[in-house]
């Protein structure tokens, strides 16, 4: 499904999810990543759907959700994989400019130091770069980057797209107990993002099922010390650890709307409550699509969340 939404962001308001990268295709394997580890890590970009595809599914989309009453803040390329992998993100960005909705695009910056991705990045009004360490032997254990990346060319890139884009620009660093979230490499990476200069650098805990089960949250205690460490150097630092809220779109088809929305971003038991309560159904037709292997169950932090089946081998 080529978009999603418009869904709850805890950074973009309403967002409605443009999902340009086939699961999960991706240049990274994050050990916290919510879609599970990647089917693939590849850094050479390709054709994945036609953009002219892409934009009439967001047509459709903007007006199934504006007959349903819905707003739409920003159009988000948030897929499966890592976004700038698409070849014809550019393209793809400008066929949506006539829209007249801002577009934004969530990616994990392995690809800047490509002048290419960097200029067709820049074509969005607002970017987040995700930079969770500056350490590569961490990097390495977070990410799992494929094995033709370095953290320091990767850097390059992001401080040379930094200092010539001119839209909204914006850092995210998951902290993950045990690894990244010690003192010494919290100062490191914060020195690192004030040159980046972000207008928010956003700091995360997982706060969904991660692909790698070990995977733990820190503790507040460690938050509150990176949020210290962090507003030392940067001028706005901002938790980004709550979940986004039960807002969810129904445009007429629960089965769609359901899917659509689990295949990159699983909900909480209280949200497909609610998106149940719009459609006028019952819990029975979660559990049909749960017995029919579209739909699975987990469990993380005490609460349950439902998402897409990927694969058939897919196991948490």
């Amino acid at each position: 499904m080529l978009t999603f939404g418009p869904i709850p962001s805890r950074r973009l308001g309403r967002s409605l999810g443009v999902n340009n990268i086939p699961p999960k295709i991706c240049t990274y394997s994050c050990a916290y990543c919510q879609q599970g580890h990647s089917s693939k890590v590849q850094i050479e970009r390709q054709s994945f759907y036609p953009p002219k595809e892409i934009q009439e599914a967001v047509q459709e989309q903007i007006n199934k959700a504006r007959g349903a009453g819905e707003s739409i803040d920003y159009i988000s390329f948030v897929p499966d994989g890592e976004p700038t992998l698409d070849i014809n993100l550019g393209r793809a960005i400008d066929l949506l400019k006539p829209l007249n909705v801002p577009i934004a695009v969530i990616t994990n910056a392995s690809l800047l130091w490509k002048a290419d991705v960097r200029a067709e990045l820049a074509r969005a009004d607002w970017v987040s770069v995700k930079i969770d360490t500056v350490d590569e032997q961490i990097w390495r254990k977070i990410d799992h980057p494929h094995r033709g990346l370095s953290l320091p060319m990767i850097m390059e890139g992001i401080l040379s797209f930094a200092s010539k884009y001119q839209g909204k620009l914006y850092t995210e660093t998951m902290l993950v107990q045990g690894l990244n979230d010690n003192d010494a490499d919290l100062d490191k990476t914060a020195r690192f993002i004030a040159q980046v200069k972000p207008e928010i650098s956003y700091i995360l805990i997982p706060t969904r099922p991660p692909a790698d089960i070990k995977i733990k949250p820190p503790d507040e205690k460690a938050v509150n010390t990176a949020y210290q460490i962090y507003s030392k150097y940067i001028d706005k630092v901002e938790y980004l650890i709550g979940h986004e809220g039960n807002s969810f779109t129904y445009t007429g088809n629960l089965e769609k709307d359901l899917l659509s929305i689990t295949s990159v971003h699983p909900m909480r038991e209280s949200a497909v409550k609610e998106l149940l309560e719009k459609a006028g159904q019952e819990w029975t037709a979660v559990e049909q699509l749960i017995a029919e292997e579209k739909l699975i169950e987990l469990k993380f932090n005490g609460n349950r969340f439902y998402m897409r089946k990927l694969f058939d081998s897919y196991k948490r």
